[in-house]
């Protein structure tokens, strides 16, 4: 893999694109209005592994109440973790929002064009051109609040909430939904206005995945290289929602795109965290937690494997306590030969079944000891680690 090059963005103290770490996020969930709510929430979502926590901000009363929220955040020891504002169909709440907080997200759906009425509307040409021209000169007395206060944004196209001015013109398709956000993009290039991150969602994972590599082909071809946050809106809920936010988010880490992501559940948004994280590690971009690499077993299994995967993980969580590097281990668990070193290939240690009531353990693809009891092998196991990581300090 090899990831899309980006240029960095500053939101507050935290860095997205360029050569960072993929940063996770979520949203909360209550009334912006409720202040001791959104702090108690954001302060999961942060204590789970959040690294900016976005808001709800539907007026200004809203956006004057991030003052207190952020204020409150700072009393209890969390006025590093930035916060967003997320606006919707008012302007002059964007507007007072980027006074305050350290990211401001507008969708184009609704910036300016009024709310979608699924009306076919017709445009000439020059109609047209005005709509943008008004678009053109709203938009950058936003950009330069945002300037002189060091606020960055997230122009946040929809797929559900494309305008009717832009489906006139485009129709429901990729295209439409890349050129939304490409017409906001074109203004920050001109307007010098870099603190931008970019993100197309879509309840269906195939259009978001078609349209976020399409954006991608048009800003190259522009000459941008904007970061982008990943995310797939209205994934769900359980296994539903963390599926489609796999497949969405996965495909596209993989092929090197994304610089921020936020997992959508309809669950508490701290739930969303650890989700964000998995995937991450998945799609080999960041190590979060320990990983076990263990075959599904079959007749060839020579022990009980699942029960050793348990005592294994067992040990192995009770060392990460007190040794964080254990956390950045992948260890492969296979029940014969068969699946032993070449499919655990890519495993720092591996645990082997070698003949009936005997295993093999490895470091790589290594074997170091041979037909160990079983009974022992877990002890073993872990007093190798234990040996090799002291060795390697």
């Amino acid at each position: 893999m090899v990831r899309r090059k980006t240029h960095e963005v500053k939101i507050g103290k935290l860095r997205i694109g360029g050569e960072n770490r993929v940063a996770v996020q979520s949203m909360t969930t209550c009334s912006t209005l409720d202040t001791e709510g959104c702090i108690a929430q954001a302060i999961r979502i942060i204590e789970a592994g959040g690294q900016l926590v976005r808001l709800t901000t539907q007026g200004t009363r809203e956006a004057e109440n991030l003052r207190n929220i952020k204020a409150g955040l700072a009393a209890r020891g969390y006025g590093d973790v930035p916060l967003c504002a997320d606006v919707h169909f008012n302007p002059n709440v964007a507007d007072v929002a980027a006074t305050i907080v350290e990211k401001v997200r507008i969708n184009p759906g609704n910036y300016v064009d009024p709310a979608r009425q699924f009306k076919t509307l017709e445009y000439t040409d020059e109609e047209y051109r005005q709509e943008l021209k008004r678009l053109d000169e709203r938009f950058c007395r936003f950009l330069s609040i945002c300037r002189e206060h060091g606020t960055a944004i997230r122009i946040g196209v929809n797929h559900g909430s494309l305008s009717d001015r832009i489906m006139s013109r485009y129709g429901d398709t990729p295209e439409g939904i890349v050129e939304s956000c490409m017409e906001f993009l074109r203004i920050c290039e001109r307007e010098r206005f870099r603190d931008v991150v970019v993100s197309i969602k879509a309840s269906n994972t195939v259009v978001m995945v078609q349209s976020v590599r399409l954006l991608c082909q048009q800003m190259e071809k522009e000459g941008m290289d904007y970061p982008l946050h990943l995310g797939v809106t209205e994934a769900g809920e359980g296994e539903d929602g963390r599926l489609k936010s796999a497949v969405g988010i996965g495909a596209l880490l993989i092929d090197g795109i994304g610089d921020t992501i936020r997992v959508s559940l309809s669950e508490e948004p701290e739930k969303e965290i650890p989700v964000a994280q998995s995937i991450l590690q998945a799609a080999r971009v960041q190590m979060h937690k320990t990983e076990y690499i263990s075959c599904p077993g079959c007749g060839r299994t020579l022990y009980d494997l699942q029960d050793t995967i348990r005592r294994i993980k067992a040990a192995v969580e009770e060392k990460a306590k007190t040794d964080a590097r254990y956390r950045t281990l992948k260890i492969g668990i296979m029940g014969c030969i068969v699946n032993g070193p070449g499919e655990m290939a890519d495993a720092d240690y591996g645990y082997v079944g070698a003949a009936r009531g005997k295993v093999s353990l490895y470091k790589n693809k290594e074997c170091i000891e041979r037909n160990i009891p079983e009974a022992e092998a877990v002890e073993r196991l872990i007093a190798f680690i234990d040996k090799d990581l002291q060795g390697n300090s």
